[in-house]
């Protein structure tokens, strides 16, 4: 709850222990990660967004703070524990801190594929579609900002016996794609 810039500071310590030790290198470095993983993608581009070539946001849960503030949505209440109620002052002031819509700003960001569910009840589509609408707003560079709104998914992505396969072949072509430039 109050601890949670922690898990962004350990991810972004990570990450410069991989390029100082030639894992990898910043310019080849893709990071992804889906619903409270996509909180977290979004932050580390909000503070570190130099480190990464590429962020894939699956479901993400971006809109933490206003998401959070309304407790007729889906497990809300039941998340206080993890994330804090937004209801009590420090704990609002916490979230609004490190939540990646707030925090957008103008700066460079790394190229960006967000996915959302159109019948997510855990991240509702317009999360992703608001965060999207502020970084083309605010960011400062020529990289890809990209949002796939799948129209028949809902928080696991396609139910379809192969639809998925359709996601993972757009999150190669977009990897494949920023891997050429």
């Amino acid at each position: 709850m109050l601890n949670k810039k922690n898990t962004f500071n350990d991810f972004i310590d990570c990450s410069e222990y991989l390029i100082k030790n030639g894992y990898t290198s910043s310019d080849r470095f893709i990071i992804d990660g889906g619903s409270a993983g996509g909180l977290l993608i979004g932050a580390v581009i909000n503070m570190r967004p130099d480190l990464y070539l590429g962020a894939i946001a699956d479901v993400p849960f971006v809109d933490i703070l206003y998401t959070m503030l309304d407790p007729t949505l889906s497990a809300v209440v039941s998340e206080y524990e993890e994330w804090g109620n937004p209801n009590i002052k420090e704990e609002f002031e916490y979230i609004l801190s490190y939540a990646p819509y707030n925090n957008v700003k103008a700066q460079n960001y790394p190229n960006i594929l967000a996915l959302a569910g159109f019948y997510d009840t855990r991240v509702n589509y317009w999360e992703s579609a608001k965060w999207i609408a502020k970084l083309r707003a605010l960011k400062t560079d020529d990289n890809l900002l990209l949002l796939e709104t799948n129209m028949n998914a809902g928080h696991g992505g396609s139910s379809g016996r192969y639809d998925f396969l359709e996601e993972v072949a757009l999150i190669y072509s977009f990897v494949f794609k920023i891997l050429e430039k």
